[in-house]
């Protein structure tokens, strides 16, 4: 734990970036050092938040985020990373209004999008979950994850033609840091070429 002669000298940087250690200590003990107030403690709470995301306690990152939106109500990145927490938790409608209020203070970034779309689908709103990813990929249509989630939204709706298009959209992107999105797009397109129907003649009668 450090002590109050090390919290006076914190600098700047390490409040802002003390979730970037996997101690959450640190950042309690810039939360509880008093003179560090307003929207430079919120640092703190989502640094916590993060370390706890990162360790899956989803119930104390949601915690931690609520406190920095508190002090800080004006950052995208702290709604979305609440609404991560909590589609992990399967509050699923409270993650999709943080991610309506994410997209709502940067409505540029891809992702909240994507994420949306994921928390939509999840409830089994697929037109909306779709309209999400349609969004993420305009802004961004170079990510292959968005593609295959696209796709398996298609495929839920039976709208096979757009999944595969999706599939193979996903198969020609780069692969990112692991094969994983292209590997699960091949297995798909695999899926749906074995339910193709045969032609198989009529029986006599």
């Amino acid at each position: 734990m450090i002590v109050l002669g090390v919290l006076v000298g914190l600098s700047t940087h390490m409040v802002v970036n003390c979730g970037d250690e996997d101690d959450p200590d640190i950042c309690s003990a810039v939360i509880g050092f008093s003179p560090l107030r307003g929207s430079l403690i919120a640092f703190a709470y989502e640094g916590r938040g993060r370390i706890a995301l990162r360790h899956s306690d989803w119930r104390r990152a949601i915690a931690d985020f609520d406190e920095a939106i508190h002090l800080n109500p004006n950052r995208a990145s702290l709604y979305r990373d609440r609404a991560l927490a909590r589609r992990q938790n399967g509050d699923l409608e409270l993650a999709i209004a943080d991610y309506d209020e994410a997209i709502a203070h940067d409505p540029r970034l891809a992702a909240p999008y994507h994420q949306r779309g994921l928390a939509l689908a999840a409830t089994g709103d697929l037109d909306r979950a779709i309209l999400s990813y349609n969004t993420a990929i305009r802004l961004d249509p170079s990510d292959a994850q968005t593609r295959l989630d696209r796709g398996l939204s298609y495929l839920a709706r039976g709208q096979a033609d757009d999944a595969r298009a999706d599939f193979e959209a996903a198969l020609a992107l780069p692969a990112g840091k692991d094969g994983r999105t292209r590997e699960a797009a091949r297995a798909r397109l695999a899926e749906l070429a074995s339910a193709e129907p045969t032609q198989v003649a009529a029986p006599r009668r």
